[in-house]
């Protein structure tokens, strides 16, 4: 069996410029957990939820700190200000362009290839889809986890 016998040519897809903001809610919208990013119907891209999630983790601060006592009145002032950063950031982000989020180097798959060996890359490499690409590498469809799961399941 072929990924082009359990490939969707339906793909959602965005373009580079599309923001960040509109790729999550594109994301909900078509309840799916990522998307090719296309120029000019060529595959530049991928994003996935982990990337627009890993916007949004904190960094970890290592080591017990104990502050002074002195420090004990500037702390709050701190972290506030830490705070508002933060949430300038979170309000910022959304508008930024997916080009600076989306992995741009992506594991792609023509449609004769066989599923066993789509499967081998989404294990491999620990990813959830790969985009199909004829010839000149125009997207021509995507293949999930599932779409191989439920092909062999058709066998």
């Amino acid at each position: 069996m072929d990924v082009k016998d359990v490939m969707n040519t339906e793909v959602v897809t965005c373009s580079p410029d599309t923001s960040i903001r509109e790729v999550a809610q594109l994301l909900k919208k078509e309840k799916i957990s990522g998307l090719p990013v296309v120029d000019d119907g060529k595959v530049v891209g991928i994003v996935s939820e982990g990337d627009i999630l890993a916007l949004l983790e904190v960094p970890e601060h290592g080591g017990l700190w104990l502050p002074s006592p002195f420090e004990v009145i500037e702390v709050p002032i701190r972290e506030l200000l830490n705070w508002e950063e933060t949430k300038d950031m979170l309000e910022d982000f959304g508008s930024k362009p997916i080009r600076e989020i989306m992995t741009k180097s992506v594991y792609a798959v023509g449609p004769d290839t066989y599923i066993e060996d789509a499967s081998t890359i989404l294990s491999k490499h620990k990813i959830n889809r790969l985009p199909v690409v004829d010839g000149d590498g125009t997207l021509v469809g995507i293949v999930t986890r599932g779409d191989i799961i439920a092909g062999l399941g058709q066998l």
